[in-house]
């Protein structure tokens, strides 16, 4: 790696949690010299704008998510058990590496819904990634005969991320952790109803 690939990743590294706490529009320059040590020249050295940074910041935060859940998703057997990893996760949200200001795609969303058309089509793919990947997870049950052929994997896979973002979304508004655990419980009951 060199040199200009390592202070890149640097960069990325160092303002990834204020991109995804502050948000785009929130981070200032000052904000990613201050958290990075350098200069502006350096940071803009490396790339092109503030757009770029952001960019590379929300992939690296959606890559921490990522392998969060993969990782405890890997420690479970039944497809089931891989999907209780959601809300089991977002209930010890403190607890965990989770990236620092939530979820990433839900802050992006929010905050690029009307205003950073490419930063909003990156959360977008994400999200829709992300849903595919329960869509998979749910067809592997059916077939494993854990699911009901019934079942109607996007359908079940938007209302998971809907309840999971809801309880995430609702637990950093109002810093109420029993309010994220009376909605993961909900969503662990719907889970092992399936």
């Amino acid at each position: 790696m060199s040199k200009a690939d390592k202070t890149k990743e640097f960069i990325i590294e160092r303002t990834a949690s204020i991109f995804n706490t502050k948000g785009y529009a929130g981070t200032s320059l000052n904000d990613m010299t201050e958290v990075t040590g350098l200069t502006k020249g350096s940071i803009y050295g490396n790339f092109k704008n503030k757009e770029e940074v952001t960019l590379e910041a929300f992939k690296f935060n959606l890559g921490i998510m990522s392998c969060l859940f993969s990782t405890e998703m890997e420690k479970r057997k039944t497809y089931r058990e891989k999907l209780l990893a959601y809300p089991f996760i977002a209930n010890n949200y403190s607890e965990t590496t989770f990236p620092k200001g939530g979820c990433p795609i839900l802050n992006t969303a929010v905050e690029s819904d009307d205003t950073h058309p490419i930063l909003k089509q990156q959360a977008a793919l994400a999200f829709i990634r992300w849903k595919d990947k329960i869509i998979d997870l749910l067809n592997k049950g059916i077939e494993a005969k854990e699911f009901s052929e019934k079942l109607q994997p996007e359908q079940v896979a938007l209302t998971i991320l809907a309840v999971l973002e809801g309880g995430i979304m609702i637990r950093k508004l109002t810093d109420n952790q029993e309010y994220i655990e009376k909605i993961m419980n909900t969503l662990r009951c719907y889970i092992e109803g399936l």
